[in-house]
């Protein structure tokens, strides 16, 4: 049986600080329309509808203008939510990261990568997704496109793959804080060593703000976020994960606009925040 999770926020905060021009959401999910676009039955959670228009108006408040669609696990290795989104919203404005598995032929991800895709994703956190046995057969396959790898992993996975990480011989893009928070070690973990390892050997992150036991305002993941930046200045990028499909108490649905305040605090020099948000963007998907 598949849980319910939460739909999104109706209305978005406005950050208090503006974002510069160009910025990039670099990780959010389209879900639906479900009569269009039917979930796959091996899902572990069944979300509502979340639209492009409600992502637009969601951005719009946050100041972004830039996005990367990426595939959630519930529709398993079927892009066409992901991929009509990316042609929806505009190849200038957008991007996306599919999941394919190691059957997948070079004519097919020629064409995905001509339709906007730029990244394979791994996910072994929410199930449904290709196994992590096939990760080095499915690099060689996305190698010739200069695509990427974005890893959504548990924190145990990654420090048991660092090795075969680091020699990987494409770009190695870690998701969601590489599954640590606060209720597994943290900033104190072997698994985030195990991290900024990766990250000063040429990874990449993506930083998301509620990977927290306490909630808003998620004071206890800025030790993480602030050491990763640290690491690897130039391979950080954001992301919100709207509309926060993966949400357990006692965090409750984050706000947008208050994480993307979290990155002022996180980086309070605004260059690293051009970073971030503009600059390494446009470099891992082309922009």
């Amino acid at each position: 049986m598949t849980r319910p999770c939460p739909g999104p926020r109706a209305v978005t905060a406005r950050p208090h600080w503006t974002p510069p021009p160009g910025g990039v959401d670099c990780h959010m999910h389209i879900f639906g329309p479900h009569d269009r676009y039917p979930l796959s039955p091996g899902r572990a959670y069944t979300p509502p509808e979340a639209s492009i228009a409600m992502y637009e108006e969601m951005l719009a408040t946050l100041g972004l203008s830039r996005t990367v669609v990426v595939q959630p696990s519930v529709y398993g290795t079927d892009n066409a939510v992901t991929l009509d989104a990316v042609e929806a919203m505009g190849q200038d404005r957008a991007r996306a990261v599919v999941v394919v598995d190691d059957a997948v032929e070079p004519a097919a991800l020629r064409a995905m990568h001509g339709r906007g895709a730029r990244g394979v994703r791994f996910n072994a956190v929410s199930g449904n997704g290709t196994p992590l046995e096939q990760l080095e057969a499915l690099v060689g396959k996305i190698a010739p496109l200069g695509w990427h790898l974005q890893l959504y992993a548990h924190a145990a996975e990654i420090l048991a793959l660092e090795d075969v990480l680091a020699r990987l011989p494409v770009a190695v893009v870690i998701d969601h804080m590489g599954g640590i928070g606060t209720r597994n070690g943290g900033a104190d973990s072997p698994a985030f060593a195990a991290l900024i390892r990766l990250l000063e050997g040429g990874a990449w992150a993506k930083l998301c703000g509620y990977r927290s036991s306490a909630g808003h305002p998620y004071a206890d993941v800025a030790p993480m976020a602030r050491a990763m930046i640290a690491a690897a200045p130039e391979r950080c990028v954001w992301g919100t994960d709207w509309p926060h499909p993966s949400l357990f108490p006692p965090t409750g649905m984050p706000d947008d606009g208050h994480l993307l305040d979290l990155l002022a605090d996180w980086a309070p020099d605004a260059a690293q925040r051009q970073a971030i948000l503009v600059d390494n963007p446009a470099r891992l998907y082309g922009f």
